[in-house]
């Protein structure tokens, strides 16, 4: 499996990405996930919609946590065939209980703890610490990776005016 360093930091420290480059163009892999339920939930069952994949370290933290609340929040302002999947190696009781506490009712969150299919799949995945890289790719409705933004530090927040602007251009 492909192996990339230095392409994130936690704190100023290079962390190595394991998985292949996911570029703009590419037909966006499927991959089986976790919902709050502890069902597996296969990305393809998104197909039609315009899909807002967010990868986060862990919901538990306050970026992560401002992070899916503002996706939340957008996603109200959004059209109805856009989906916001906020994905993390948390486990489903811990997202399903942020969620509650939170009041996160409008993204899908969903847990790539037991096999980390997406974050091998995407490049998403921390070797150094079995967590995602805080990571957003932007899937149209024929599943094709219209925009990727890897943030470099993980201890900071995306640029959410670009991501928001990818979806309001595929939608319409």
């Amino acid at each position: 499996m492909e192996e990339r360093s230095g392409v994130v930091t936690m704190k100023g420290s290079p962390l190595t990405l394991i998985g292949g480059v996911i570029e703009v163009g590419d037909k966006a892999p499927d991959f089986v996930v976790i919902d709050n339920d502890l069902k597996p939930v296969r990305f393809s069952s998104y197909a039609g919609k315009i899909v807002v994949i967010s990868a986060v370290p862990s919901l538990d933290t306050p970026v992560c946590d401002m992070e899916t609340r503002r996706f939340n929040d957008e996603a109200g302002r959004l059209s109805d065939d856009v989906v916001i999947l906020t994905i993390s190696m948390d486990l489903p009781f811990a997202q399903k209980r942020w969620c509650g506490a939170a009041g996160v009712d409008r993204v899908v969150t969903l847990s790539d703890y037991r096999e980390a299919e997406f974050g091998k799949a995407y490049g998403a995945l921390i070797k150094e610490l079995r967590l995602l890289a805080r990571m957003v790719f932007v899937v149209d409705r024929s599943g094709v990776v219209r925009y990727v933004q890897t943030v470099k530090e993980l201890t900071q927040e995306p640029d959410y005016d670009a991501i928001l602007a990818a979806v309001r251009g595929l939608a319409g």
